[in-house]
C-alpha cells in the first residue's frame, strides 16, 4: 500500500456518498508498500480503507480480486469483505482510476514473528486454500519465474549493476530457477504475497489477510514457499530464524498436509519465490517516482534468503 495520488476533502466526501456508510469523518494515507493508493477513512458509523488500484493491476482482474474476498469472507476466513456502493457496484472509477472501499479489520501488523504467530498464520494460510476450492473466479499467475527473468532482462545488466553488483547475475539463475519450475502441483486459488505487513495480528491469532491484489490459481505449495520466504528471515535476508520458519509449516501442515511431491518441490518453489521479489523490487526501485509517499524496499533482502535456500533448502523440506 501506498499514496500516489492525492485527493481532496472535497472529492473524498462525494466519493464516500457513494456509499450507505454514514458521513465522512477523516481520511488518513497510509504510506507502506508501493502497488496502490490508500487511506484509512473515518465515517460517522465505522471504519474503511479505500484503495485506489495504481500499478500493475488489470482492471478486468478486479472482480476476481474483489469477488474473491467476498467469497473467503462469507466461508469464515479472516478477509475483509468489499463494500457495494448504492448501486450494488463492488468498485467505482474515479479520474480514470478504480477505487474500492474494504472492510477494516482490526489487528496489527509484526516486524518480527513469533513462532505461534507463523502457526496461526500456515494454519490460515490452508484454510484459505481450501475455502477457495469452489470459488468459481480464475486467473492465471502472471509472476511466475518466467516472468521475473524477463523483467530482471529488461532491467538491463548496468541498471542493475547500479543498484548492486549481485544483481546483475540474478537474469542466469532467473533462467536456472525456470528450468526447474515443477509442474502439475495441487492447485486452488493463492494469495501469493502474504508478507506480515499482510496479516493483522491479534496477539497469537490472525485477525485478518489483506491486500489480495495478486492473488491467481496456481500450486498451494508455492504459496506456502512465498510466506516462507517472507516469515522465516531477518527483515534483510541475513539472518534465517529456523523456529518461524517451522512452526509456519507445521501450520499449514495440521489444516492440509502437503504431499511427496510437493515436499519435494518446495526447494525450487522458495527459490522461484526469491526471484520473483527480487525483480520486482529492483523494477521499483528504477521506476518509482522520487516524490512518491512511499519507501523503496530493497532488492538485495531477497538475494541473501535466495542465497540461503540454494545453500539449505534440500535439507529444510527434506
Amino acid at each position: 500500500m501506498a499514496v500516489y495520488t492525492h485527493l481532496s476533502a472535497e472529492t473524498l466526501c462525494d466519493l464516500i456518498a457513494q456509499y450507505d456508510v454514514g458521513e465522512l469523518v477523516s481520511a488518513k494515507g497510509i504510506a507502506e508498500g508501493v502497488s496502490n493508493s490508500n487511506w484509512l477513512v473515518e465515517t460517522t458509523r465505522d471504519r474503511f480503507i479505500l484503495t485506489m488500484y495504481e500499478r500493475r493491476i488489470d482492471l478486468a482482474d478486479l472482480p476476481y480480486f474483489l469477488g474473491l474476498m467476498d467469497h473467503l469472507s462469507a466461508k469464515g476466513c479472516p478477509v475483509p469483505r468489499t463494500i457495494h456502493d448504492r448501486d450494488g457496484t463492488a468498485f467505482r472509477m474515479l479520474d480514470g482510476k478504480a477505487v474500492a472501499l474494504i472492510e477494516f479489520l482490526p489487528g496489527v501488523s509484526v516486524d518480527h514473528p513469533k513462532p505461534a504467530q507463523a502457526h496461526a498464520v500456515g494454519e490460515a494460510l490452508a484454510d484459505m486454500h481450501q475455502a477457495a476450492q469452489d470459488f468459481t473466479g480464475a486467473r492465471a499467475n502472471d509472476l511466475g519465474p518466467d516472468a521475473s527473468a524477463s523483467v530482471l532482462a529488461n532491467c538491463g545488466s548496468a541498471a542493475l549493476a547500479e543498484i548492486n553488483p549481485q544483481l546483475a547475475r540474478m537474469t542466469m539463475a532467473a533462467n536456472e530457477i525456470t528450468s526447474a519450475w515443477p509442474q502439475n502441483l495441487p492447485t486452488s486459488v493463492i494469495h501469493s504475497d502474504l508478507f506480515p505487513d499482510n496479516v493483522l495480528m491479534n496477539g497469537s491469532s490472525v485477525g485478518a489477510l489483506i491486500d489480495f491484489y495478486f492473488a491467481c490459481n496456481d500450486a498451494m505449495a508455492y504459496d506456502l514457499a512465498v510466506t516462507h520466504t517472507a516469515w522465516s528471515f531477518s527483515k534483510d535476508g541475513s539472518e534465517y530464524r529456523a523456529e518461524v520458519g517451522d512452526a509456519l509449516v507445521e501450520g499449514y501442515q495440521s489444516r492440509r498436509k502437503l504431499d511427496a511431491v510437493e515436499r519435494a518441490a518446495m526447494p525450487v518453489l522458495v527459490q522461484g519465490a526469491c526471484m520473483r521479489f527480487i525483480a520486482s523490487r529492483t523494477q521499483d526501485w528504477i521506476e518509482t517516482p522520487a516524490d512518491a509517499l512511499v519507501t523503496r524496499k530493497d532488492p538485495m533482502d531477497f538475494v541473501r534468503r535466495l542465497q540461503f535456500y540454494q545453500s539449505n533448502g534440500a535439507e529444510l523440506f527434506a
